[in-house]
């Protein structure tokens, strides 16, 4: 028998090992890539189980307000995504209304109250945004609360407070009327700082307001969509800018933390301008051994007045950026690239579950007991928020938004160019 050399042996097991990992990690960080895909309730119910045990702790424990903007933002975005991902199951089964109005409507409330948006009213030297609903300033970081109000009116009218619902009204009246003074819908979140990403989040709240009380926004949310196209994203790359100036001049490079979170919230309102989006993401995926993950920056023309400013590091809005990826911008990928499954299309599936493989392998998800909670153990509250919202985004929600639907309405067509408003059946009343 003859014996390989040791270094020919040594070659040979390093090969071996390394097809190993190849094969096994991806497969293991993907075993439940095709379940989320599908929204499989197997799946989706253990990370809403983990979610719920949060918002539980945090309304026993919290006694102040957030202590800085950051940390201000976190904790609402924390409780919007978990009401929105509570409504999506809700969307996407109605049975399981009893078992989840309730918890979303609490954290859609405790988005709203007013130790919520402190960081806000801060940032604009004191004017509170529910105080100034006159003013021209946009205070456009509080769209997220009322998105997630807006969801728990439609799912959960019943009972809903009426003070909270009064309050809900004038605050989209009042974002409908600074979103078409302005020729591009461009409005500010804090002092001359306006970000696309949080003016979509604005549309995505006037839409859902449509769906809960059967108002005709029609107007305001296709003259938000004509300024998206026209001057919130950049042409080249199909990124929305990260920030920008009221007049439209960008103070920040196109992004793809923005545009991830933006298409998300276009999904709400528009689904061709969301399509548009994600294709911008799929375009700066970055591949490797089966792994996906989005890109954060993009080349810029060399003329480009932006081309000159350092970047390429991470901060708050992108998480750390390695290699070009971020994770902020793949995380906020999911729901956008798992519309093809809404769709049927299965666009975007095989990016996807790249992409879920990516957030698993970091994310490090773990089930807590036989059909336990499920915690993505590396993100803390609000990355466990965040992937439950994403991971649950039913992407039917833009049908017939801009064709007036009222709340007791259902669409056609999946597409909203093509879809007609229809009476509930007796399964889709409501949806």
């Amino acid at each position: 028998m003859r014996v390989l050399p040791p270094a020919a042996l040594r070659a040979l097991c390093t090969f071996a090992a390394f097809s190993f990992v190849r094969v096994a990690t991806p497969a293991w960080c993907g075993r439940d890539a095709e379940a989320w895909y599908a929204g499989n309730p197997e799946v989706t119910h253990g990370l809403a189980a983990e979610v719920l045990a949060f918002e539980d702790d945090d309304s026993r424990i919290r006694r102040e307000a957030p202590k800085d903007r950051y940390t201000g933002e976190w904790a609402l975005v924390t409780h919007q995504m978990a009401a929105l991902g509570l409504g999506q199951l809700i969307v996407a089964n109605p049975a399981d209304r009893p078992r989840y109005a309730a918890p979303l409507r609490a954290a859609a409330l405790r988005s709203f109250l007013p130790e919520m948006r402190d960081f806000g009213t801060e940032a604009w030297d004191g004017e509170d945004a529910l105080s100034s609903l006159s003013s021209s300033h946009g205070h456009a970081y509080l769209a997220y609360a009322a998105l997630a109000v807006g969801m728990a009116r439609w799912l959960d009218p019943n009972g809903f407070p009426a003070d909270v619902a009064r309050d809900h009204d004038a605050l989209i009246a009042a974002y409908e009327r600074r979103l078409l003074a302005a020729p591009d819908a461009i409005i500010e979140t804090y002092p001359g700082q306006a970000f696309p990403t949080d003016i979509a989040a604005v549309a995505a709240a006037i839409a859902m307001h449509s769906r809960a009380t059967g108002a005709d926004h029609r107007r305001v949310l296709l003259h938000w969509a004509s300024g998206v196209r026209k001057a919130q994203i950049d042409p080249a790359s199909g990124f929305v800018h990260q920030r920008l100036q009221t007049n439209g001049q960008p103070l920040d490079v196109p992004r793809g933390s923005g545009t991830g979170l933006a298409a998300y919230y276009a999904g709400f309102v528009d689904g061709p301008l969301a399509r548009e989006l994600t294709d911008a993401l799929a375009r700066e995926e970055r591949t490797f051994a089966g792994f996906g993950a989005i890109g954060e920056f993009v080349p810029l023309p060399a003329n480009s007045p932006l081309a000159k400013r350092p970047y390429g590091h991470g901060d708050i809005d992108s998480g750390p950026v390695i290699f070009g990826v971020s994770v902020a911008a793949t995380g906020f990928s999911l729901a956008p690239l798992r519309s093809g499954f809404h769709d049927g299309t299965g666009r975007n599936h095989d990016a996807f579950i790249r992409v879920f493989r990516t957030t698993s392998l970091f994310g490090m998800p773990a089930t807590l007991g036989t059909g336990g909670a499920t915690r993505f153990r590396s993100g803390g509250p609000i990355g466990n928020a965040l992937l439950f919202a994403m991971l649950a985004h039913s992407c039917i929600l833009h049908r017939c938004i801009l064709h007036a639907c009222g709340p007791r309405s259902v669409c056609s067509s999946p597409t909203s160019s093509r879809a007609r408003c229809l009476p509930s059946s007796p399964v889709t009343k409501g949806f």
